[in-house]
């Protein structure tokens, strides 16, 4: 193929060529005149999969003919046995298990939660230093001036590092990398191929590749075809590329190294294929915008000389939305219509999130993208299952995570899914009603006692019971067995009550299969690593679950692509969109090292942080070159200013200072996005639809209410609607599963306390003492209250009302002759039908026969003002006591009627039945429900609320916010 040479082969590519069609295109011209057979000789060595089977699919295409071998980078092939590299997952626990004994040792070096991103961390250091040829010695002889606290607790964790077995049966993936390419060279230095050998698409930024690429160009029949090389670049701009720590971030710096390493000058770099050598202006423009930063000045010398910039730019778009989901369904537009028009397009961005968008706004057409970075295995239900799974085993459930787990779509998948998720509904409304927050076995029986699926409902709680309630195991266990006893119970929940094997649909379909190869890989690690307590259990899994990937399970749109930058390098597309180009996205912020500074990394040989951002800036340089492209930014992210990328602010000031072409090619750019935007601004309209009017519905006599409870009468008068929702509508709230600390817990709480202490006395079995009082709160609080902080909070709020309110129940006592708690009673106004009871917190009968009705209040009683004119529950309960009466009490006059407030400070509010006296309020009550009884009359929402910012119940129902209490009402007659 090449003509015999003494010097390295070294060829490019420029940026903006398709560089797999432009590779076979340059190997086809180089053998057209050869017998068919030499072209099977050509051994084509790639760095990625993706790369070889586009490679494959060119040669499909036709004509008919003998293909080359095509080898990947990592499956390369020596003479010499090199064992397989030991597995990522070993090696993670052999850093574990001696982690896990240094921090035995000094807890304070790190959390325990730590555990395996430390391992992980020290895990990619150890390959990187074995890819690098770097040993520990290397790390421990560094200059460190200032020792440091940091650095002797690195040193620490370092050392960890050499007490590794790091036998020569299970090197690292980047020390048999290394291992196999020295061995390589070893042969071709005996004995070198005769046949080519091309090693195509990479850039050298790894020791290895580095070595292997040098090998390729030294061979006799060798080359090295380089992506992305600027062909544009002065000599003079080369030679200031060969400081790593000032020039690795510039997109041709690999280039530099591995041409100073060959003795080659940049005028020895071949043109692979000189007919498809990319827009030559445009790659001009690139190469002068990312010029180093020390010579920028050269824009001014250099810059009038492009000429005019129109036709270089003529197929760029600048797109600044005004935020990341403008952005989305800016791209989104653009990639349906290439797919209308047959267009191969490529969305390119290391942003997750935005791909996440875009391919959310292209699923409102139907549309699918072919992403090849796929789903993360976390969040597929296969993920999310098992470690919710693990979780059961650090200690038994929640409410919320029991019912999370059992509406999971894999819980309980084998036979019987419909009746268990019809059993788990009516779990979750009877922990509700029942509030229990953390439920026990004996809640899930008792539940499955009330079912009327009698046949299943037994089996069912016992499945929960045993499995879920029964998994705990927090202290720790071998690993082998915590991922048997996980995988199983998995297992078993996924395949549930009535199936005795099986395992559901947990290992079915791409995410199962792959959620089954990653604990299978755990499985066969696992008598490697050490005794993990449940928590560190589940913190591993996690972990590793993540690294997990999944293919987009459904059918892909073949011509809309959605690449990470890797695949980039070496694919080409009628438009690209470069999508993210903000600093923090694109490039990617450099990951913060725990172990080393950016100067000792140089000083160790280790790579620099700033190789990722010359790899990105050389993927931009070549992205940037495509026949269409677009470059996309958001200007805010979330609520704060973003920072355009680095390579397109240079762009954008160079195009902006050049004279004549240069601002009006940059307008054009940006006009061109600004019409997207203005498209996806109209997409994104909202249909005008007229706002609800404020509802007051007016329901048929027979439906209206006639039964009331005291308490729902304030309700009545402020909101009606929401009697109308409780009563005509039978609609109630849920209570929340984890019940939270609230007032009407407060009040419940404090309630039963008043009650047991009050009859206590009452009987003679409780003193009349502050303490005593105390004593029984915490009785009871210890009892109801499951948060350790509230008890404390709330026992000492009932401490500040003690003795006020022992003083005065003193009184009480010995005023009454008996004390009746919690009696109900009930009065009628048989005209209406209307029935109107009450349960009194406290009646007491003094000695002349009178009543005297207490109600506890944790807070501050209502006022005279607010009981005249909103809340009357006391004056309706002296009226229903001198009509009816409590209990077996029979009508008696009512002496008083006291709220008895425990607030800070504590008092007594009286209702004020002097003025107006338990006849006159019935009769007022009798008036409300003859008007609430007229077919006229509508059940307003909101209209008398005590605060306009207090929310109800059914406001959402109401569609309150699309009115306001201004509004007049829209009396609506309902049938």
């Amino acid at each position: 193929m090449f003509e015999p040479s003494d010097r390295p082969r070294l060829f490019g590519l420029a940026p903006g060529a398709d560089f797999p069609a432009d590779l076979l295109k340059g190997l086809l011209e180089r053998m057209k005149n050869r017998p068919p057979q030499d072209l099977a000789r050509v051994e084509l060595v790639v760095n990625t999969r993706r790369m070889a089977r586009r490679i494959r699919g060119l040669l499909d295409t036709g004509p008919a003919l003998l293909v080359p071998r095509i080898r990947l980078l990592t499956d390369l092939h020596c003479a010499e046995p090199v064992p397989p590299a030991i597995s990522g997952i070993r090696r993670r626990l052999e850093l574990i298990r001696l982690i896990s004994a240094l921090l035995d040792a000094e807890p304070d070096l790190a959390p325990r939660a730590a555990l395996y991103d430390l391992a992980d961390s020290l895990a990619k250091l150890l390959d990187e230093m074995q890819g690098e040829k770097v040993s520990l010695d290397d790390i421990r002889n560094l200059d460190v001036t200032d020792l440091s606290g940091h650095w002797a607790r690195t040193q620490k964790f370092l050392s960890i590092v050499g007490g590794l077995d790091t036998d020569r049966e299970a090197p690292d993936p980047e020390e048999r990398q290394r291992k196999v390419v020295e061995a390589l060279i070893r042969e071709w230095e005996v004995n070198p191929p005769r046949h080519p050998v091309l090693l195509a698409g990479s850039t050298g930024s790894r020791g290895a590749t580095h070595l292997l690429m040098q090998a390729v160009a030294r061979l006799p029949q060798g080359a090295v075809i380089l992506p992305g090389y600027d062909f544009h670049q002065p000599d003079r701009i080369w030679s200031q590329l060969d400081d790593a720590l000032t020039a690795e971030d510039h997109p041709q710096y690999r280039f530099r190294k591995l041409m100073t390493g060959l003795g080659l000058e940049p005028s020895e770099v071949q043109d692979w294929h000189p007919a498809t050598t990319g827009p030559a202006q445009r790659n001009r423009l690139i190469s002068l915008a990312l010029r180093p930063a020390p010579v920028t000045h050269q824009w001014l010398e250099e810059g009038p000389d492009l000429g005019d910039l129109i036709p270089a730019t003529e197929g760029v778009t600048l797109l600044k939305a005004p935020s990341p989901r403008a952005e989305a369904m800016a791209i989104a537009l653009r990639m349906r219509e290439a797919a209308e028009t047959g267009q191969t397009c490529a969305l390119i961005t290391p942003d997750r999130q935005l791909t996440r968008q875009v391919s959310a706004a292209l699923g409102r057409w139907g549309i699918t993208p072919d992403d090849s970075a796929g789903i993360p295995l976390q969040v597929t239900p296969p993920g999310r299952f098992l470690r919710q799974v693990a979780q059961l085993l650090i200690a038994p459930p929640t409410a919320v995570e029991l019912l999370t787990l059992l509406k999971h779509p894999l819980a309980h998948s084998g036979t019987g899914r419909g009746r268990h998720l019809g059993l788990t509904r009516r779990l979750e409304l009877y922990l509700r009603h029942k509030g229990r927050p953390r439920p026990t076995p004996e809640d899930i029986r008792a539940f499955a006692a009330t079912e009327r699926l009698q046949d299943v409902a037994p089996r069912w709680a016992d499945w929960i019971c045993t499995h879920a309630f029964g998994a705990a195991a927090p202290a720790p266990e071998p690993l082998d067995d915590r991922v048997t006893d996980h995988m199983a119970l998995a297992e078993v929940l996924a395949r549930g009550c009535l199936d005795e094997t099986g395992s559901g649909d947990l290992w079915t379909r791409d995410a199962g299969e792959e959620a089954q190869r990653v604990m299978s890989a755990l499985v066969e690690d696992a008598p490697h690593g050490d005794a993990f307590a449940a928590r560190d259990y589940t913190d591993l899994v996690g972990a590793i679950i993540s690294g997990g990937e999944v293919r987009n399970a459904d059918e892909p749109h073949p011509g809309l692509l959605v690449w990470g930058t890797l695949e980039a390098r070496v694919q080409g597309a009628d438009l690209v969109i470069l999508g993210g180009l903000n600093e923090g996205s694109w490039p990617e912020a450099p990951k913060p090292d725990p172990w080393l500074n950016r100067q000792m990394r140089q000083q160790a040989g280790l790579l620099l942080p700033e190789r990722n951002i010359g790899l990105s800036a050389h993927d931009f340089q070549q992205a940037v070159a495509a026949r269409e492209v677009w470059l996309s930014r958001s200007i805010r992210s979330q609520d704060a200013e973003t920072v355009p990328a680095r390579w397109l602010n240079r762009l954008t000031n160079l195009l902006s200072g050049l004279p004549e072409s240069g601002p009006a090619a940059l307008k054009q750019m940006e006009a061109r996005g600004n019409r997207w935007l203005s498209l996806a601004r109209q997409v994104e309209t909202p249909t005008p639809i007229p706002p609800a009017r404020r509802p007051a519905p007016r329901p048929p006599m027979e439906a209206r209410p006639r039964d009331f409870y005291v308490t729902e009468i304030e309700r009545l008068i402020r909101d009606p609607y929401a009697v109308y929702a409780k009563k005509v509508l039978r609609l109630s709230s849920l209570n929340p599963l984890m019940r939270e600390p609230d007032v009407m817990l407060r009040g419940d709480v404090s309630h039963l306390v008043l009650e047991d202490f009050v009859s206590g006395v009452a009987q003679g079995t409780v003193p009349l003492d502050a303490g005593v009082f105390l004593q029984m709160a915490r009785e009871v609080l210890d009892r109801q209250v499951p948060w350790p902080e509230t008890r404390l909070l709330w026992h000492a709020r009932l401490a500040r009302v003690a003795d006020w309110f022992v003083a005065h129940e003193g009184a009480r006592q010995e005023e009454a002759a008996e004390i009746l708690n919690e009696r109900k009673g009930t009065a009628r106004i048989e005209a209406l039908g209307v029935s109107l009871s009450a349960r009194a917190d406290r009646v007491d009968r003094d000695h002349h026969g009178r009543l005297h009705i207490f109600d506890y209040k944790t807070g501050k009683p209502p006022s005279e003002r607010e009981q005249k004119f909103f809340k009357k529950q006391l004056p309706l309960e002296a009226a229903i006591a001198e009509l009816e009466g409590f209990g077996k009490t029979g009508p008696m006059p009512v002496a008083r009627a006291v709220y008895i407030g425990l607030s800070n400070p504590p008092e007594e509010a009286h209702a004020p039945l002097e003025e107006t006296s338990p006849a006159q309020v019935w009769a007022e009550f009798t008036q409300l429900m003859e008007r609430w009884l007229d077919p006229e009359q509508g059940y307003l929402s909101r209209r008398a609320m005590r605060e306009v910012r207090f929310n109800g119940d059914f406001d959402h129902l109401a569609r309150f916010g699309e009115w306001d209490e201004t509004d007049d009402p829209d009396r609506m007659d309902l049938t």
